[in-house]
């Protein structure tokens, strides 16, 4: 399992939170997907064999949610 870290532009609505959470867990691959509202950054733990954290970090942004960095570990 990898663990990806995208800060987002600051989020406006705590259902934002839900939309993205609810959109990446449904992805396969994605064990778990967070995000924070006050920091404004989406936690993923994801399988790189199935899904890579560009595709994730793709899928926000269609979300309607510009990512200022990402982080793999």
């Amino acid at each position: 399992m990898k663990k990806a870290v995208f800060t987002l532009e600051p989020l406006s609505c705590p259902s934002c939170i839900k939309k993205i959470e609810s959109t990446l867990s449904k992805l396969n691959g994605v064990q778990e997907a967070k995000v924070l509202f006050n920091s404004s950054k989406a936690r993923v733990m994801f399988d790189a064999e199935t899904i890579q954290a560009d595709e994730l970090q793709n899928t926000i942004v269609k979300l309607g949610y510009p990512v200022l960095s990402q982080k793999v570990s």
